[in-house]
């Protein structure tokens, strides 16, 4: 004798939760296989709802494979560059970076996601220039859809914008993210700098009171350090150097915000985690310089660690 038909459903649909593509499929057809095979009344109702779930995931899989972009993450953190056509993204790029990019006074001029390496006080940051989305972006106008899909796996988002521009064409973007149902952390680079017109920076401002905006120009070298500062601060990690033989590395350890010298010595060396006896550590998580630690102390962003084993 079957369960009754409300709690047939009632399992049947939590067996489906978390399941998509093929594993899906494969759960519905088992699914039928268990199901009375009547031809009238509510079981008949499931099965047709089963069989119609079949089709439906099969369409899902086939757009989701059509709408991919992959992007392969490197570095501690992968921030994604968006903007209107012609916003100073792929200039902006090219200067952080030592990826050669297409550049022109046109719109359009990057027809597909960018990554490129960025190096921030010692850790390697990917930023990733999309191609100028427009408006429809989210109904998949313009191949939209796909490169929303790379911005969904970003960890943070760089709105770019020429700063002398009408903010109308920025909104339309920030509109088609917000309609894609994606939020990151996110600032707004006024780019062009060098060029902008007196008042036109906070005017930028004002217009997006939500956003911090910060002024960028490519052949300003104090401008491109504290917008890397910046970016630097979307991703919510810190910046930690080990200390070996009173020499400081160069390169830099990410971590999460919270982490402890506990995790400082996992990162360096899994073995070392576990048998390590404490730490040495100057900067802000330090009340003097080479203050001796334990294993669950604090760490912050520019800290310098020596573990003593």
């Amino acid at each position: 004798m079957p369960v009754p038909h409300r709690t047939a459903m009632r399992l049947i649909k939590r067996r489906l939760v978390g399941k998509e593509g093929s594993e899906r499929v494969r759960e519905l057809r088992t699914i039928l296989t268990e199901l009375p095979n009547y031809r009238n009344g509510p079981y008949a109702d499931i099965r047709k709802w089963v069989h119609g779930q079949i089709e439906q995931t099969r369409v899902r899989s086939r757009v989701i494979q059509r709408d991919s972009i992959g992007v392969r993450r490197e570095g501690g953190a992968q921030v994604a560059l968006v903007g209107p056509p012609n916003s100073g993204k792929s200039s902006l790029l090219n200067a952080l970076s030592h990826v050669q990019i297409k550049i022109g006074d046109y719109a359009f001029t990057t027809q597909r996601p960018v990554p490129a390496l960025t190096r921030i006080g010692g850790v390697l940051v990917q930023l990733v220039e999309i191609p100028g989305l427009i408006s429809g972006a989210s109904d998949d106008r313009g191949g939209g859809r796909a490169l929303l899909g790379v911005l969904r796996g970003a960890d943070a988002i760089v709105y770019c914008h020429d700063v002398n521009a009408p903010y109308r064409a920025l909104l339309e973007v920030r509109s088609e993210v917000a309609a894609a149902g994606i939020s990151r952390a996110a600032l707004l680079a006024a780019t062009k700098m060098d060029e902008a017109r007196e008042g036109a920076l906070a005017a930028l401002q004002a217009a997006a009171p939500d956003l911090r905006v910060v002024g960028v120009s490519i052949i300003d070298d104090a401008s491109l350090g504290a917008f890397k500062e910046a970016v630097w601060g979307l991703t919510g990690l810190i910046r930690v150097y080990l200390r070996r033989d009173k020499q400081v590395a160069e390169e830099a350890m990410a971590l999460a915000q919270g982490a402890t010298v506990a995790d400082v010595a996992a990162g360096d060396h899994r073995r070392l985690g576990a048998r390590f006896r404490g730490a040495r550590i100057w900067g802000s998580a330090a009340r003097f310089d080479g203050q001796q630690v334990g294993r669950d102390h604090p760490v912050h962003d520019g800290d310098v660690i020596e573990i003593l084993v």
